[in-house]
């Protein structure tokens, strides 16, 4: 199974995944696998399974520094199949933000500072977790993605986008 990153303008992008409803055989896992290699290979922070074309309730969160975020907290990579937030933060804080079914582009993005999650691992059983500062805004953007968003529907305006090569320099 040869998958490929679903852009911009991809149908799948904009419509709500569907519940996971089969836990048992090969397939949840076999979907999740391909998820971890692409995010990896990717070098991204997380993914959602319609970045696949793939219509189900299914992200992965992988907080690590990288050169895109090389403040970024390191933790073990989370599968997380039918996530709900439970409960989130009123107080938010804006970051910049990246997409790999939005190549080149960033945006400057407010999210909540913690969120608490209800979630099922891979074998259908139930957990729960908090969930703070950049690794509640990885969550949070790919949650958008299984409720058809994407970071280019949270900004507040066209002046809070830049392409990478731009924000890099205004950064450096």
């Amino acid at each position: 199974m040869t998958l490929e990153i679903a852009e911009l303008g991809n149908p799948i992008l904009s419509q709500h995944a569907a519940k996971v409803r089969v836990f048992a055989g090969a397939e949840l896992a076999a979907t999740t696998q391909q998820m971890m290699l692409m995010m990896t290979e990717l070098n991204g922070v997380g993914i959602a399974a319609p970045q696949l074309s793939i219509s189900q309730q299914i992200v992965i969160i992988a907080s690590r520094p990288n050169q895109r975020y090389p403040d970024a907290p390191l933790m073990e990579p989370l599968v997380m199949v039918n996530p709900e937030i439970l409960d989130q933060s009123s107080e938010t804080k804006k970051g910049w933000e990246g997409c790999l079914s939005v190549p080149g582009i960033r945006g400057y993005v407010a999210r909540s500072i913690g969120v608490e999650v209800g979630y099922m691992d891979i074998e259908g059983h139930s957990h729960q977790l908090v969930l703070d500062e950049f690794p509640a805004r990885i969550f949070l953007h790919e949650y958008d993605h299984l409720i058809g968003l994407t970071f280019l529907d949270r900004v507040d305006s066209t002046a809070d986008l830049a392409s990478e090569k731009e924000l890099a320099a205004r950064l450096a």
